[in-house]
């Protein structure tokens, strides 16, 4: 699995269990709802000034939270 899906899976689950829509999120993010959709599924690459509006401010949480994941720990030598 790719970067781009890794973090797009990742998204999708804290969105999910804090019961958001990807048009809330997207909202409060400042982003478009669409594109907010194409960063979930793996489609678009997000800048990291993006991946910052979409956690702090749509998903109200800081990069550490996001990143201390099961998701993240086989990233090694890009596995």
């Amino acid at each position: 699995m790719n970067i781009q899906t890794t973090i797009g899976l990742r998204i999708k689950e804290i969105r999910t269990e804090k019961n958001l829509t990807q048009e809330a999120v997207a909202f409060k993010a400042e982003i478009d709802r669409t594109f907010m959709n194409h960063v979930e599924n793996g489609k678009r690459n997000v800048s990291v000034e993006t991946l910052e509006k979409i956690l702090c401010n749509g998903l109200e949480m800081n990069f550490h939270e996001f990143f201390c994941n099961g998701l993240f720990n086989d990233k090694k030598n890009g596995k």
